[in-house]
């Protein structure tokens, strides 16, 4: 418990006690797992938290959204899971522990509900088949049926079960991420059954909504562009749009890598990662071509506008940004401070006006990590309770007034004047030398 409260943001660590409140509440057992557990116990920073529950998961996400100001992403009614966004950019997952059943490679799994133990035992690699139990009696409890964590000691991807991507062909796509992501190896038997599966072509089984929840996740990887070249020297790209065999923007993305690597580590900045990440994937596509990809991932109405008209969004924001009116660290800072992040690094890359670069660079690297600085002890002191106008004022005010503050200029005293050096014993005093006349 001390290992997963030390590599957990002030924000997760909130997220973990209402998660815990309301499983307890609703007297069912609750679990981390999953790519936290993964993160954590590898010693990698930990993006998204994975809950699993032994009962009603989906009643205890909706407890937790109305309770904790969350708002529900997306519901899986069919693997009674559900996708969470919390305030300060954190992620999470609620899902039933579940035993999964598929008559035929590809298809719509037979669900029904399972101990922890049988649901760790399904999944598709043991390094994401670890489990922590945050239940009152046994709190802290690891949970490894698989020997997930001798794979993380040896840094080897290894399948669950021999058929883990014959039953969900979507596994191997995750299979190159993982070992791009993690730098691991594929375990022999494993790298067997990718082959098996690559030689009947069950690539082909994938569900186009499968392909976009994959598409997604890449796009919130920190080496998206490694990833893409490595699915297209696999021959796998071609699932999402086979233009991109062809027109890859490996440049675009890496370019796009560097610019979140600007954004400072555990300060809350959230950004869309889908909408960024496919603008600079399909940049060098037709229309046409950029149809065909929706089309074969399923794309949402709502991601492909958010990715369409990004462009169109992020002029508004430049031409405030090239302004005169802001002039002052503060007058940047909360001019930036409710935008979309992936407004923001789009033009970074993008924007041709080198004041509106500086601006955002110092907003990025300067005054989002001074306003860190600013204390809740030093906000309640003006008289403020968290969530109420009074406490977001007075944090606007110690903000702005710290942003805003010259430098104190350190005035450096002279050195002192050097002694003469006494005289040697014994030794002649030196004549005496006549005063100038005039």
């Amino acid at each position: 418990m001390f290992m997963l409260e030390s590599h957990l943001s002030a924000d997760q660590n909130r997220v973990v006690s209402r998660v815990q409140a309301a499983a307890a509440e609703a007297n069912v057992s609750l679990f981390l797992t999953g790519g936290a557990m993964r993160d954590m116990l590898g010693g990698f920073p930990i993006r998204d938290l994975d809950f699993t529950i032994e009962g009603n998961a989906l009643k205890v996400a909706r407890a937790v959204a109305k309770t904790a100001g969350a708002k529900i992403v997306s519901e899986d009614e069919h693997r009674k899971s559900a996708e969470l966004a919390f305030p300060g950019g954190v992620t999470a997952q609620i899902a039933m522990s579940r035993r999964e059943t598929y008559p035929r490679p590809g298809a719509r799994p037979q669900v029904t509900p399972a101990t922890i133990h049988e649901d760790l035992s399904g999944r598709d690699f043991t390094v994401d088949a670890i489990a922590l139990s945050l239940n009152r009696a046994s709190r802290g409890l690891l949970i490894d049926p698989t020997n997930g964590l001798g794979d993380l000691e040896r840094k080897e991807l290894r399948a669950v079960y021999n058929y883990a991507l014959y039953d969900d062909p979507v596994r191997i796509l995750r299979l190159i991420r993982l070992r791009v992501r993690l730098g691991f190896t594929v375990e022999e038997r494993t790298q067997a059954q990718y082959a098996n599966v690559r030689a009947e072509g069950l690539e082909s089984k994938i569900p186009p909504a499968a392909l976009f929840d994959e598409l997604k996740q890449i796009a919130a990887e920190p080496k998206a562009a490694e990833i893409v070249e490595a699915l297209a020297e696999e021959k796998l790209l071609g699932l999402f749009s086979p233009a991109l065999e062809t027109k890859l923007n490996v440049a675009g993305l890496t370019r796009l890598e560097k610019a979140k690597q600007l954004a400072p580590f555990g300060i809350p900045f959230p950004i869309d990662h889908t909408g960024l990440f496919l603008f600079f994937l399909a940049e060098k596509l037709t229309p046409k071509e950029k149809a065909a990809l929706v089309k074969a991932t399923a794309m949402p109405r709502a991601a492909v506008d958010h990715w369409q008209k990004l462009e169109a969004n992020s002029k508004k924001l430049e031409k405030e940004l090239k302004g005169p009116k802001l002039n002052r660290p503060s007058q940047v800072y909360h001019a930036l401070e409710k935008v979309p992040g992936e407004q923001i690094l789009f033009l970074l890359l993008r924007s041709s006006q080198r004041i509106v670069q500086d601006r955002i660079r110092n907003y990025l690297q300067k005054y989002l990590p001074m306003a860190q600085e600013v204390t809740e002890e030093e906000i309640r002191a003006k008289g403020g309770e968290p969530g109420t106008p009074k406490y977001r004022k007075a944090r606007e005010e110690l903000i702005t007034a710290k942003l805003n503050a010259r430098p104190k200029k350190v005035v450096e005293e002279p050195p002192p004047p050097p002694k003469p050096p006494e005289p040697t014993p014994g030794a002649k005093k030196p004549p005496r030398q006549p005063l100038a006349r005039g």
